[in-house]
């Protein structure tokens, strides 16, 4: 095979492997059914590992995608190929006989596969969170550490889901085809990628502002749902599809070349990306013909209104705030809330919101949450009361996880603090 002079990058190339890994584990089960999923996850887990060593000695191949599926297929061919496999890969091998000696791997295979596995992961029988998890790790490629953080979770406690969820898909046969009650697994599909998309929006723990990789891989399964001839139901997709392009738009304004954050009211409004915004209110517009006021579709909406504000100033939080009363009707949860407050300080003002997040402490866990803290001194920074707005700001510093959220507290805590 023909090498290219492409050095190594160790980030371009983990991009890479991410794009890839749901497909070529997708296909291979395919073949060697969804029993041996995790088979088919070993598979592609040697491929990229083979790909790693030999890229980083001798360069990227001409064609990476490629290379990496004649070597997932020759994996995967010695392995149906031992005797003791023979039995269990036999009905696999015997559905698809004139496949199995070539394993092609064509483009709308691929397609059609990455579909199937989306409502294999997402299969009734399975628990929700066992769904959410095999989805992330399976199709999406995601680490353990990166599930628990997606999670708030531990480790051990993701890899147990795995395990579990895993051993569900065995028990229950669960065949590898696009399921006839379709529109009924939907929710928990959508639900899993928009979790992608807020994992890579708002990354938990790695020092990185916009997981645009993650971004982007949400935004690509959705629309593998919206082309899908089979599902009727797209209103909720459109709407995902919207809020993604809408809050995708904003990326090159929220941080400055210090690489901190740079919140709404401070953002430079013309790094906004003008043809993102175009595109969610395109697929927004899409949405509002369906006629259902979802969670997605609100949230949408609520996105939109930020982006066609010209200034800070001009941002109608009114709509905003009644936009949220909507949503607390349809999923009442302490984030909910909590973002509901920042729109009811800037329409009402921030003693009425600071009241309302303290009732919100009391009836749940969210002064667990860093954003809790940063929010109530935001708010009492306003009524200048300087006493309070430290005392959250060295809570929230204590509780943020990410070292981007510790260096924009650090720095809004010595801008408060008076100098003596």
């Amino acid at each position: 095979m023909n090498k290219s002079d492409k050095k190594f990058n160790g980030h371009l190339t983990e991009h890479f492997f991410r794009n890839e890994y749901g497909k070529i584990v997708s296909v291979i089960t395919r073949y060697i059914g969804v029993n041996n999923v995790e088979t088919a996850e070993d598979i592609v887990q040697e491929t990229l590992l083979k790909a790693t060593d030999i890229w980083r000695q001798n360069g990227v191949p001409e064609n990476p995608k490629a290379w990496l599926y004649k070597t997932a297929k020759n994996l995967t061919l010695n392995i149906l190929k031992r005797k003791k496999y023979e039995q269990q890969y036999r009905t696999a091998t015997e559905k698809h006989p004139l496949e199995f000696k070539q394993l092609p791997f064509s483009d709308e295979m691929i397609l059609d596969e990455q579909l199937k596995m989306m409502f294999v992961c997402c299969h009734p029988s399975i628990s929700e969170n066992y769904q959410i998890a095999l989805i992330l790790k399976i199709l999406c490629g995601f680490s353990i550490t990166e599930i628990a953080n997606a999670f708030f979770s531990t480790k051990e406690t993701i890899n147990k889901r795995l395990v579990r969820g895993r051993k569900q898909l065995r028990q229950n046969n669960i065949s590898f085809e696009i399921p006839k009650d379709i529109n009924t697994s939907l929710p928990i599909v959508q639900k899993t990628v928009y979790l992608l998309f807020n994992e890579g929006y708002s990354p938990t723990q790695k020092n990185e502002l916009i997981r645009f990789d993650l971004c982007l891989e949400a935004i690509r399964l959705i629309k593998i749902l919206v082309a899908n001839k089979t599902i009727k139901e797209k209103s909720d997709s459109y709407a995902l599809l919207a809020l993604m392009h809408l809050n995708a738009s904003r990326f090159e304004a929220r941080m400055n070349d210090d690489n901190l954050i740079v919140e709404m009211e401070k953002q430079n409004r013309s790094k906004w990306n003008s043809n993102l915004i175009a595109k969610g209110i395109q697929y927004l517009n899409q949405a509002m013909k369906g006629g259902k006021i979802s969670k997605y579709f609100i949230l949408a909406t609520i996105s939109a209104n930020h982006c066609i504000a010209k200034e800070f100033k001009d941002t109608n939080w009114k709509e905003i705030l009644s936009l949220y009363n909507t949503l607390l009707a349809i999923e009442d949860s302490p984030t909910i809330r909590l973002n509901r407050a920042v729109a009811l300080s800037n329409a009402q003002g921030s003693e009425i919101a600071i009241k309302e997040l303290k009732s919100i402490n009391l009836n749940s866990d969210i002064g667990n949450y860093h954003l809790f803290h940063t929010t109530l001194a935001e708010l009492y920074k306003r009524e200048n009361n300087l006493k309070m707005t430290i005392q959250h700001l060295k809570k929230a510093i204590s509780l943020a996880k990410n070292k981007r959220d510790l260096k924009l507290l650090e720095k809004k805590l010595i801008d408060t603090v008076p100098i003596s």
